[in-house]
């Protein structure tokens, strides 16, 4: 089944571009585990909940599911519950009729609707508001739902797997996740493990990513010297897979020759300690202000690219928006800076 996009980064699609022939690109140990775990749960109907950081592939998993589960030939429909406000998210999960709202000409299929009798992907699941998440206990509970103006309810069968970068249960203690909704969504909890713990992986992931994305004009980065592999393995991976993807597809660009070379990588890579330095403590200085100083430090880093920031910063893309806007300096990281040179 080709892709096709939702509005609001919502996607509804069969395959992933870390999947080599419906399987995830591994051999470490680590991954071997959890792909036992996958082959276990995909063909039941429970609800699975996988954490990990963020740019660990969770989404991966969650395609690696469906695909080896009974519901494989319907649709997998993501959505990430971090991306919309809170009356944007509900039309694009539940639909709208037409008339219920300024804007809303025509009636929409959901989301939930147009995943029924296939997988329900929640990303970023812990950042639903408590209006959300009542609404979505509702669905679990219920199997129907109602569109954004609409009185009359649409029964929908879905496999519901969902994820985060948070810790769930220490939400549910501090009364901002629902408790019943975290026992409905995480009926079988999958770890997608963070790159630093599953370096054997980082040849077979950069072999993909090379040959996967070669530029056949440039005829430059198609392949990986020994001292650069070196290198990448000993990184830590802040960013994790998405990280590491984003690096192969810069090198390239970048690179000078077919083998991407040491000194091709950025400082950043070859000397990551650089990037830390130990401040003595300013008793002038306000844990908002550290905050603030911290996160642009990030994004300077990163020359603005805004979803590697959050990745390293550990915070979801919508926080980063957030802090932007309270400090004012959401105009200035609105463009990306242009890479450093390797």
């Amino acid at each position: 089944m080709s892709n096709s996009s939702f509005p609001g980064g919502s996607q509804l699609s069969s395959s992933n571009p870390i999947l080599a022939g419906n399987q995830v690109i591994h051999k470490s140990d680590l991954m071997k585990q959890v792909m036992r775990m996958v082959d276990r749960v995909a063909p039941s109907n429970a609800s699975v909940l996988i954490l990990g950081e963020s740019g660990t592939g969770k989404e991966l998993l969650a395609h690696a599911i469906h695909s080896k589960s009974q519901r494989r030939d319907k649709p997998f429909v993501a959505i990430n519950c971090g991306a919309l406000r809170e009356a944007l998210l509900e039309s694009e999960l539940f639909g709208h009729e037409k008339g219920a709202f300024t804007g809303a000409y025509s009636r929409k299929i959901g989301l939930a609707e147009a995943a029924s009798g296939g997988t329900l992907f929640l990303d970023e699941i812990g950042e639903l508001s408590p209006g959300m998440q009542a609404k979505l206990l509702r669905f679990i509970q219920e199997g129907e739902i109602y569109r954004v103006g609409g009185k009359e309810p649409i029964q929908v069968d879905i496999r519901l797997v969902s994820a985060t970068n948070r810790e769930l249960d220490a939400e549910v203690m501090k009364g901002t996740f629902r408790e019943d909704l975290y026992y409905r969504i995480n009926t079988i909890t999958v770890h997608s493990p963070p790159l630093r713990r599953r370096k054997e992986d980082i040849p077979l992931l950069v072999n993909h990513f090379l040959s996967k994305n070669t530029s056949r004009v440039l005829n430059r980065g198609r392949s990986m010297s020994e001292e650069a592999m070196q290198a990448l393995l000993k990184y830590d991976w802040p960013g994790n897979i998405r990280e590491l993807q984003n690096l192969c597809e810069r090198l390239q660009i970048l690179a000078d020759g077919e083998i991407i070379q040491a000194s091709d990588l950025p400082d950043s890579i070859l000397s990551p300690e650089a990037r830390y330095s130990m401040d003595e403590y300013d008793p002038s200085m306000t844990l908002h202000e550290l905050e603030k100083r911290h996160i642009i430090k990030a994004l300077n880093y990163f020359e603005g690219n805004k979803t590697q920031a959050a990745n390293a910063l550990g915070i979801t893309i919508k926080t980063l928006y957030n802090k932007l806007h309270e400090y004012g300096e959401f105009e200035k990281f609105a463009i990306h800076s242009k890479p450093k040179k390797a």
